[in-house]
């Protein structure tokens, strides 16, 4: 039995994990190239702005054509169609309503099969990018934050920058002006990009090499089926979570390596661009935390232009509404949709009921860690902790149960056209919907404490 796992893990290594590194590096080493070029050419001494912007869009152009072909025609189009709308609407003071409702139209005539499915989502983060920054750039407009429309040149450069046009993050028009001005080559920028692209590379090893045999191989666990079925959704939920920090971690790469990414204090640069904290996913104080941590730029998105623009609906009405546009950015896929409004009710349920529990016991125990000077006058007892375990317990289990839909088995093309209801349903099934009725029943004990 010794002999057989040993032999296992040398499979795994040839078979797996080494030519997964491999295809790794080849399907993206000529978009590093490209953000290490645009990166030189903003430092070049007497370029005008002019010619970096045109620099930006030139990479942007050819990275989309490296991973779309023809079809970034469609990307193109939606950023054209984003620019005609805010040139049009110049002088409103709604353009940021205006376009969110241009953009929104556009992404369901293509979801709604304008093209071939499996074409369509291929090119959906990237669309997803182009619209977060254009509607952000139109929100910013109307306060005031960006004082004019830009030029076309600065608009395209912006939307097709070629360290977020494939795999994000979402950057602020702000970011991106800073890093068409450039900084200055440092250790502190080589050392921020090769320690993102090392973990890049670490996340899709364990995702694609390590996670889908976690049980029993790597850790040796047996059980009744009601067990298995539970640990085969908890390697399904692994593996998702690795490969959405392999494209988090990738994404910190390219956008550093472009040259944006950073914070200045004074003459002080760091380059402290954050995309993802896996720690606070795999080990969650609470959910509100991990939804958070998950895509830590399009989270702040979504809480400046959606979340604080519907508070005045109520703050379940707007964390609903910021669910939704986040599950309309990700396209007309039921399983996601399905996740993301589960998590909104997961969410608000954990956030009122650990603010309840802190107020009655007067205890560090919400969903988000207590500053040192809070009010709490209970914060380092043995039953605070076992408070904050338990809801940390409880949002595995919810992670578990909602990472179940993603499951590795489900054949490629499948999964490329995206899970019918009929997937989503019985997976959730098999777990006897576990976590819906847990929250339900915590939304009760709320009720009866509140």
């Amino acid at each position: 039995m010794e002999f057989s796992r040993i032999e296992f893990f040398q499979e795994l290594g040839e078979s797996c994990v080494l030519p997964t590194a491999q295809q790794g590096v080849e399907q993206v080493w000529q978009l590093l190239l490209l953000c290490l070029l645009c990166r030189l050419l903003c430092r070049l001494v007497g370029l005008s702005s002019s010619v970096k912007h045109l620099g930006s869009v030139s990479a942007g152009l050819y990275a989309l054509y490296l991973f779309f072909e023809q079809s970034m025609v469609w990307v193109l189009m939606l950023s054209m169609l984003c620019y005609t709308v805010l040139f049009l609407n110049r002088h409103s003071s709604s353009r940021g309503i205006f376009l969110s409702a241009t953009i929104l139209i556009y992404l369901l005539m293509g979801e709604l099969h304008m093209i071939d499915t499996v074409t369509w989502h291929k090119m959906r983060g990237s669309q997803m990018v182009v619209a977060m920054k254009a509607i952000s750039l139109a929100f910013d407009l109307d306060r005031g934050t960006v004082l004019a429309v830009p030029n076309p040149l600065e608009f395209t450069g912006y939307i097709l920058f070629v360290g977020t046009v494939i795999f994000g993050p979402w950057i602020s028009y702000s970011s991106y002006k800073e890093a068409i001005e450039s900084r200055k080559l440092s250790w502190s920028w080589l050392q921020k990009f090769s320690i993102s692209w090392v973990k890049c590379q670490v996340c899709l090893v364990i995702s694609n090499c390590i996670a889908p045999y976690l049980f029993p191989y790597f850790i040796p666990i047996h059980g009744s089926r009601g067990l298995r079925t539970w640990l085969h959704a908890y390697e399904n939920a692994v593996s998702f979570h690795f490969s959405n920090y392999f494209v988090g971690h990738l994404s910190e790469s390219t956008t550093v390596l472009a040259g944006a990414g950073f914070t200045e204090d004074k003459d002080n640069v760091k380059w402290d661009l954050k995309v993802v904290k896996p720690l606070n996913v795999e080990l969650p104080r609470s959910m509100v935390l991990v939804v958070t941590s998950w895509n830590i730029p399009m989270s702040r998105w979504l809480n400046i232009y959606v979340f604080k623009s519907a508070l005045k609906l109520g703050t379940f009405s707007s964390i609903i509404v910021t669910y939704t546009a986040s599950a309309l950015l990700h396209g007309l896929s039921f399983h996601l949709g399905a996740v993301l409004l589960s998590l909104g009710f997961i969410t608000y349920v954990e956030h009122v009921l650990r603010k309840r529990l802190a107020a009655i016991f007067s205890a560090c125990i919400l969903s988000k860690q207590c500053p040192n000077n809070c009010h709490h006058q209970q914060k380092k007892e043995l039953w605070v902790y076992g408070i904050n375990l338990a809801f940390s317990a409880m949002a595995i289990f919810h992670l578990t149960y909602l990472g179940s839909l993603f499951d590795a088995e489900v054949d490629n093309l499948a999964a490329e056209e995206g899970y019918v209801a009929n997937h989503t349903i019985q997976k959730w099934s098999e777990l006897n919907w576990a976590s819906h009725w847990l929250v339900f029943g915590s939304w009760l004990f709320y009720r009866l404490i509140q």
